[in-house]
C-alpha cells in the first residue's frame, strides 16, 4: 500500500516541485496540492509539510542549511527558509530566514526582512527590510523604520527582548518604530545593538541608536538618539514578585500596541489589498490578515492576564491596616481590576471592525485622500509592486496616510482610557516622529 505522503511527494513533483531527496521529505495528509507553487519551489532533504493552511508561493526554497519544519505557514513567492522550525506565521515576498530558527504564531515577517541563524520569534512582526542578526530572542515585537535594502532597522546579535516577568504575564509588547509611519517605508531606521535587552513593554522612536552591551527599560520616542550604559549598580532589597508598580505605564503601552495593531489591520484590509494579484495572491493576503487578527487577540489576552494578575496586587493594597485612603497607584490597579471586562470588550470591538473610519473629520478625509492616490498610482502603473508604490508617493500624500492611520491608534487609546478617569492625566503620546 503506497503511504498518502508518497502520493502527495510523487503530485508535488509532477506540478514542478523541485524534491531532490523525497525519501527524506514528510507531507501531511491535509496539505493541499494546489496551495504549493510547481514554479521554483525546493524543498531540500529532511523538510516537513503540516497543515491544511500551509500555502507556498513561486520561488521558495526551503531546508537548504538544516532540516525545515512547516506547519500551517504562508510562505510567498522567494522567501527562504533554512532550516528550523516555523508555525502559524507570514513570510511575504524576498524574507530569508537562516538555520535553527524558532518561529511560531502570530508572526510577520514583511518583504524582504530577514533573520540569521538561531532566532526566536513569536507574536513578532518585522516591517519591510528590518533584520536581525544571531542568537537573538525577539518576541512580542513589532518593529519598522528604514526605506530600503541598504537603509533598514538592525538588531544586533545576541539580543534579547524581554518579555515574561515576575507578576508571570506578558503585557509586555514593545513598539519599536510604528505602523502610520513606518508602512510610508521613508523614517529613519532603528539599531539595537548586540548583546543587550529591551526590557518590555517599551516604545522606541525612529533614528533611535541604543549602543551594544545596553538593556533598556524606558520609554524614548525623541528622534537621533544614541542610548547607551553598562552594568547597572548591584543591590539587594526586599521584593514581592506580584507588586506592580506604574500601572498607567504597562496599560498605556499595552494599548498603543494594540492600537497599531489594529492600524495595520486597517493598512492591509484598504491599502495592501489593492495590489491582490498572481505575484501577491488573495490566499496569501487572507493569511496575511489571518494571523495578525491572532495576534491581535493575543495582546488582548495577555492584557487580560495582567489586569487578573492586578486583582491579588490591588487587593493587598486596599486592604491595608493603616487606616488611611488608598494611594493614587492603588487606587488605579483597582480601578483596572474593576474595568477589567470593559475594556475587554471595547478591544474586541475595534478588533472586529473591518473598515474603521476615524471620528477625527480631517483623518477621515485624508484617508480618503490617500487612498484615492494610491488607487491612481497603481492604475498608471503597469506591474504595480506594492513597495515600489509606496516609495513613489509623493510626501504630501504619504502625511495624509500617516494622519489616517495615526488617527486610528489614537482613537482606540482614548477611547480606553476616558473609560478611566484615574487615568485622564496619561502619559499617553503618539509615536508618530518626524523624519
Amino acid at each position: 500500500m503506497t503511504h498518502p505522503s508518497s502520493d502527495l511527494i510523487k503530485r508535488l513533483r509532477d506540478k514542478g516541485v523541485n524534491i531532490p531527496k523525497p525519501e527524506s521529505v514528510e507531507i501531511d495528509p491535509g496539505i493541499n496540492p494546489d496551495r504549493i507553487s510547481g514554479s521554483e519551489v525546493t524543498l531540500h532533504a529532511g523538510c516537513k509539510l503540516f497543515g491544511t493552511d500551509t500555502w507556498i508561493g513561486a520561488g521558495t526554497e526551503i531546508g537548504l542549511e538544516a532540516p525545515a519544519t512547516i506547519d500551517n505557514c504562508y510562505v510567498g513567492p522567494d522567501v527562504q527558509l533554512k532550516g528550523g522550525f516555523f508555525s502559524q506565521a507570514v513570510f511575504l515576498k524576498g524574507a530569508t530566514c537562516g538555520s535553527c530558527a524558532h518561529v511560531r504564531s502570530g508572526t510577520i515577517l514583511e518583504e524582504y526582512a530577514s533573520i540569521a541563524h538561531s532566532v526566536g520569534l513569536k507574536q513578532t512582526i518585522l516591517f519591510p527590510y528590518v533584520t536581525l542578526g544571531s542568537l537573538i530572542n525577539f518576541c512580542d515585537c513589532l518593529m519598522a523604520g528604514g526605506t530600503d535594502a541598504r537603509n533598514h532597522s538592525e538588531v544586533g546579535s545576541a539580543y534579547i527582548h524581554f518579555n515574561y516577568t515576575p507578576q508571570q504575564d506578558k503585557a509586555t509588547p514593545s513598539l519599536i518604530g510604528d505602523v502610520p509611519g513606518g508602512v510610508m517605508l521613508d523614517k529613519p531606521p532603528i539599531f539595537l545593538g548586540g548583546q543587550g535587552g529591551l526590557v518590555g513593554p517599551c516604545r522606541i522612536g525612529y533614528g533611535i541608536t541604543i549602543a551594544a552591551g545596553t538593556i533598556y527599560r524606558k520609554d524614548e520616542l525623541r528622534p537621533h538618539r544614541l542610548i547607551f550604559g553598562g552594568p547597572d549598580k548591584g543591590g539587594n532589597i526586599a521584593y514581592a514578585p506580584g507588586a506592580y508598580r506604574n500601572v498607567k505605564r504597562q496599560l498605556t503601552n499595552n494599548l498603543v500596541y494594540i492600537g497599531n495593531l489594529i492600524a495595520l489591520g486597517q493598512w492591509y484590509r484598504h491599502g495592501r489589498c489593492l495590489f491582490v494579484s498572481e505575484a501577491y495572491p488573495s490566499a496569501l493576503h487572507e493569511g496575511l490578515l489571518s494571523k495578525l487578527d491572532q495576534a491581535v487577540s493575543e495582546r488582548i489576552k495577555r492584557l487580560d492576564g495582567f489586569f487578573h494578575n492586578l486583582t491579588k496586587s490591588a487587593g493587598t493594597a486596599l486592604n491595608s491596616d493603616s487606616g488611611h485612603p488608598a494611594s493614587a497607584p492603588a487606587r488605579q490597579k483597582q480601578v483596572l481590576v474593576e474595568k477589567r471586562n470593559e475594556i475587554r470588550d471595547l478591544l474586541k470591538y475595534y478588533q472586529g471592525l473591518e473598515t474603521l473610519i476615524p471620528a477625527d473629520k480631517a483623518a477621515e478625509a485624508a484617508r480618503e485622500r490617500f487612498l484615492e492616490c494610491m488607487r491612481r498610482e497603481i492604475i498608471n502603473t503597469s506591474e504595480p509592486v506594492y513597495l515600489d508604490v509606496i516609495k513613489n508617493l509623493s510626501g504630501t500624500v504619504k502625511t495624509e496616510g500617516t494622519q489616517w492611520l495615526q488617527a486610528v491608534v489614537d482613537e482606540l487609546v482614548q477611547t480606553v482610557l476616558k473609560r478611566i478617569p484615574e487615568f485622564q492625566k496619561s502619559d499617553f503620546k503618539n509615536t508618530q516622529t518626524e523624519k
